[in-house]
């Protein structure tokens, strides 16, 4: 079904752009917009495999995050990894891919590579492709493989990226509590607090945040 759809979508596309080809040919128009209009045809085309090796590789993502089966966990993951290069390779502005190859490096416990693939995805000149919402959701993530390294320059990018990431989504409460951790690690208790306040907002029985603020007063 899902590769039926995708054919009748490159067959509707063809079709639109072998019409207006047929059309400029009618009307004698330069032979440069010809080869501009193929180069098109060719960009839609990859767009659309691009998106499919995303959407495959997301579904293999979605069945290695729900396996008990460590071995199954890492080859699933392995595949959504290189569906996401495949995806990559064919449009790589989109900062989606480099999110979802992200996601299925940090499966198989490469915490480093994880990183740079977020680095990639937020950087200027592919950030622009997300939402506000999915930039924040990234740089939390960013944030949380950071905190995990643990390093006294790590925490301090990782502060960095969890403020931005609130801003832009102040409804994550899990990004306000590991905002929380990440400046109790640098010793900023008032500031620590506030952001386990800020998690309480959003969400009052959230208990890491009670559980956190109540350490903190103690």
């Amino acid at each position: 079904m899902e590769s039926k759809m995708w054919s009748d979508l490159l067959l509707q596309a063809a079709v639109i752009l072998i019409t207006i080809f047929t059309f400029l040919f009618m009307q004698n128009i330069p032979q440069k917009f010809f080869s501009k209009l193929r180069l098109l045809l060719r960009r839609d085309g990859a767009d659309l495999q691009a998106k499919r090796h995303f959407i495959k590789g997301a579904q293999l993502l979605s069945r290695a995050k729900s396996s008990k089966d460590r071995s199954s966990v890492s080859s699933l993951a392995k595949s959504a990894e290189e569906e996401a290069d495949l995806a990559i390779a064919l449009d790589s502005k989109d900062a989606a891919a480099h999110i979802l190859k992200s996601l299925a490096l940090e499966l198989r416990g490469l915490k480093a590579a994880a990183m740079d693939s977020l680095d990639a995805s937020l950087s200027p000149a592919l950030a622009r492709s997300l939402s506000g919402d999915e930039r924040g959701d990234a740089l939390f993530k960013r944030a949380e493989l950071r905190l995990a390294v643990n390093r006294r320059e790590m925490v301090d990018s990782a502060v960095e990226d969890l403020v931005e990431s609130v801003r832009l989504k102040g409804d994550n409460v899990m990004a306000h509590c590991l905002l929380g951790e990440a400046y109790k690690k640098k010793g900023m208790i008032k500031e620590a607090k506030k952001a386990y306040e800020d998690a309480l907002k959003v969400q009052p029985s959230n208990t890491v945040a009670q559980e956190a603020l109540g350490r903190l007063d103690s």
